[in-house]
């Protein structure tokens, strides 16, 4: 992976069919003076000429081009083990939605959408996302994040601050960003088909991706997976995952739960937002619950972490070395409310040891 550019801006090769939007983006990009465009291509074979010449500190790669798209383009570059980060450019469709998570399976780091006159996303919108996002990635690759050691912060206030529930665990939520996608269908391909749980799931991602993410995890997964849906009874063994666009909470009528989606104003700079989810997962399950932050940009859902583990909830937190950014779980375990860290891939046995523990 290439590392952190520390002596000089980070260099941006920009690739896409449309010389509109190779413009957008390069103008959008030059607002920021830490990140420089230095060259534009229209193919995948471009992408790969280019990358290979310059190596480039990150490629931003559409994904539908003609002579070789965008998909076969990253995967030329993971063969040829170039270390280059790639972002792609989605377009906000179905078909768009599915390119872009194969991509993230083949190794893109993140997606932002691509401007067109028929998304709801202005230039300004999309340039504010891209510069932030490159910056955040950047900014998790230096080291050691002012000498932070999870394992021994949370060893500090895993017994001094909390006292852990006891109660068996009634629900599990989880909350991730940047790098989310990826993860999220390593922790869901492992829970057993037995699992009797609810699932509550909020990835920032814009509207018309959730539906097909939620579909592309239960393709993975042994229990149902599916886009929550306002006013639906929360059943056993489910996954929901909030849609793009609408916070996700949990209310109690007649003395069952019910998921109830809104457009109250964006939490964290998010909606869904993952601090809404937590607290009021919080309100309707109190300490009987197992709250997961993962990777991703920002601050979304670590004061609430916090609060989690205030009410006796069990927390866990991905680490650092399987994140593609340590932002969202990182800020969780410094403000102490992370009771366990776990690599991506050991997250959901950690998950099933607090059941057992907590007599699930």
């Amino acid at each position: 992976m290439v590392g952190t550019p520390a002596d000089h801006s980070i260099r941006v090769v920009i690739i896409d069919d449309s010389l509109l939007v190779r413009n957008i983006i390069s103008d959008q990009i030059k607002k920021e003076s830490r990140i420089q465009v230095i060259a534009t291509g229209k193919t995948g074979v471009d992408c790969i000429e280019l990358a290979t010449k310059l190596r480039p500190d990150i490629v931003i790669l559409d994904v539908e081009m003609p002579v070789m798209d965008g998909l076969s383009a990253l995967q030329e570059l993971q063969k040829r083990k170039l270390g280059i980060p790639v972002m792609m450019l989605s377009v906000l469709t179905q078909h768009g939605a599915e390119a872009t998570f194969k991509a993230l399976e083949y190794g893109a780091i993140d997606f932002v959408p691509k401007p067109s006159s028929s998304n709801q996303f202005n230039p300004e919108e999309i340039g504010t996302v891209l510069r932030n996002r490159i910056l955040a990635y950047f900014e998790s690759l230096r080291p050691s994040h002012a000498g932070l050691d999870p394992k021994k912060l949370v060893d500090a206030v895993k017994s001094k601050i909390f006292k852990d529930g006891k109660k068996a665990v009634e629900a599990v939520c989880i909350g991730t960003s940047t790098g989310g996608p990826k993860a999220l269908q390593t922790v869901f391909s492992d829970f057993p088909e037995n699992f009797h749980l609810p699932i509550f799931v909020v990835q920032h991602m814009p509207v018309g991706f959730t539906k097909a993410f939620a579909s592309r995890l239960n393709d993975h997964s042994k229990i149902n997976i599916k886009e929550a849906e306002d006013g639906e009874e929360v059943r056993p063994g489910t996954g929901y995952v909030a849609p793009g666009d609408a916070h996700l909470k949990i209310e109690s009528k007649a003395g069952r739960k019910w998921i109830a989606l809104g457009r109250e104003a964006l939490v964290n700079g998010h909606r869904p937002s993952v601090e809404v989810l937590f607290d009021s997962a919080i309100r309707e399950y109190g300490s009987a619950l197992v709250g997961v932050i993962m990777t991703g940009m920002g601050k979304d859902g670590a004061a609430a972490t916090f609060r989690m583990r205030e009410a006796g909830a069990s927390t866990v937190a991905q680490d650092e070395d399987s994140s593609v950014i340590f932002g969202m779980n990182r800020q969780a375990i410094e403000m102490g409310g992370v009771q366990f860290v776990e690599p991506v891939s050991a997250i959901t046995s950690r998950i099933l040891s607090i059941l057992k523990e907590r007599g699930n």
